[in-house]
C-alpha cells in the first residue's frame, strides 16, 4: 500500500526544505517528494501518516552500537534513535550483523545519509523540535513509533 509520510517541515536532505511536505512510499522505495496537497491529489487512495516536527532522511549511526541485552534489541535501539544505517569501520559481531540483515538495517562505510529522492530506498525519520525521534521508517516499513 502506498503511504504518504508528512510533517510540518520536510527536510529532503539535499538542502530542500518544504513546509507541509510529504514523502510517498511504495514498498521499500520513495515514489515522490513534495507538498502534501500535491501528493494527496496524485495518490488519492494513499494512507497518510502525520508526524510532528521534522521529517528527514534517517540517520547513519556513528560510533559503537548501543548496549542492549540482545542484537535484536540493539537494532531496535538504533531505530528508536532515528537511524537506519550503522557506520562500520572494523569487525562487527556476527550476531549483530545477522540481526541488522533481518531488520534491513544498512551497514555502511560512509556516514552520509541518503537524501529523500524518488527511486531511493525509503529510509526516513521524524523528530520533534528538541531532536526526539518519534518515528523511523526503514526500507519502507515503520520500524519505530514513539508512544
Amino acid at each position: 500500500m502506498l503511504t504518504l509520510h508528512t510533517a510540518p517541515l520536510l527536510d529532503a536532505g539535499d538542502g530542500t526544505l518544504v513546509p507541509g511536505g510529504a514523502v510517498a512510499v511504495s514498498g521499500d522505495r520513495i515514489t515522490a517528494v513534495g507538498p502534501l496537497a500535491d501528493l494527496r491529489a496524485t495518490y488519492p487512495g494513499a494512507r497518510v501518516r502525520e508526524w510532528p516536527g521534522r521529517l528527514a532522511p534517517a540517520r547513519v549511526h556513528t560510533g559503537p552500537p548501543p548496549q542492549a541485552p540482545s542484537p535484536r534489541e540493539t537494532v531496535h535501539a538504533l531505530f528508536a534513535g532515528g537511524a537506519t544505517a550503522l557506520l562500520v569501520d572494523g569487525p562487527l559481531d556476527p550476531s549483530l550483523r545477522e540481526a541488522a540483515a533481518r531488520g534491513a538495517l544498512r551497514l555502511v562505510a560512509s556516514p552520509s545519509p541518503t537524501p529523500l529522492t524518488p527511486g531511493s530506498r525509503a529510509d526516513l525519520s521524524a523528530t520533534t523540535d528538541d531532536g526526539t525521534c518519534v518515528a523511523t521508517v526503514c526500507a519502507g516499513r515503520l520500524v519505530y513509533r514513539r508512544r
